[in-house]
């Protein structure tokens, strides 16, 4: 039997239940499997700060692979790698977001840049999504919302150039929308760029990073940092911008709650993420260091 060494985590939508909070059992069981020698690692579409607040008062210090791959954190906080976007790219991306009328946010080493009518135009959208669609329930929006909106780390602009004219590196920007047509909009105009990844998070954003920027180049990076072989390795996920890492890992477990495209490419399925299936997966597999096939 393979030993598994170390283990990838999402957040949203696996390590995170749907109020945006990590339960107590999860926090269990990452202590367990690290007092079993188990590496945990965050992998994140978050920003790294974002992901230190998270965890600020639970005594867990992890490697963090945040921005979808184009960062990883030392558990001590020191930047261990980082991928940015050219800042030609980032304007040229920013500039037709804004020409759109997205609600956007620019993930930085020091801040989450978003619009300041970012918010009044997701509500616009959303009050026009609720009265053209009677089906749609108010409560999955304002979810959706809350869940973009639990970040920490925000920074109001009144236009993208002030990210741009800042030495911030950039490392995600992520494009947000109730519309679906305009969503399929953006990704058609993006998925064939040979520079730059797309992918998604939800089902209503879009996220562009470095091409070199992924779950999987990151969790392979880290890897080998840490003298561990991939096939040592677990990750456990629920959205498509986990597959490149579900893809890498020796072990892929996709959460009860998980896309079904996501669950198709994995080895296992573990309970939802209302349901500790985070924990159910470290303590009956991970600490116990088995797979089984």
């Amino acid at each position: 039997m393979k030993m598994t060494k170390l283990i990838a985590i999402d957040l949203d939508g696996t390590l995170l239940n749907n109020k945006n909070e990590v339960s107590k059992e999860n926090l269990e069981a990452i202590r367990s499997a690290q007092e079993n020698g188990v590496e945990v690692v965050i992998a994140t579409g978050r920003a790294y700060f974002d992901v230190r607040e998270i965890f600020k008062n639970t005594g867990i210090k992890t490697w963090i692979i945040g921005a979808n791959g184009a960062t990883i954190h030392h558990p001590d906080g020191g930047l261990f790698h980082s991928v940015p976007i050219e800042k030609d790219d980032a304007a040229e991306i920013l500039q037709w977001l804004e020409k759109e009328e997205f609600y956007y946010e620019v993930f930085s080493n020091e801040a989450i840049f978003t619009p300041l009518n970012g918010r009044e135009l997701l509500q616009i959208e959303m009050d026009r999504v609720i009265s053209a669609n009677p089906e749609v329930t108010i409560e999955e929006l304002t979810m959706a919302l809350e869940k973009q909106f639990s970040q920490t780390g925000f920074t109001f602009i009144e236009s993208y150039q002030e990210i741009i004219s800042s030495p911030a590196d950039i490392y995600n920007i992520l494009a947000f929308s109730f519309h679906k047509d305009k969503l399929e909009k953006g990704w058609n105009k993006y998925k064939e760029l040979e520079h730059l990844t797309l992918v998604t998070s939800a089902n209503h954003n879009f996220e562009l990073e470095h091409k070199q920027a992924s779950k999987g180049h990151a969790l392979e990076k880290l890897a080998v940092q840490l003298g561990i072989d991939l096939r040592d390795t677990a990750a456990i996920g629920d959205s498509m911008n986990d597959v490149s890492m579900l893809k890498k890992a020796g072990l892929s477990i996709a959460m009860g709650n998980a896309r079904q495209e996501v669950k198709d490419i994995s080895d296992h399925v573990t309970l939802g993420n209302d349901e500790n299936g985070v924990a159910h997966t470290l303590n009956s597999v991970v600490v116990k260091k088995k797979i089984i096939n």
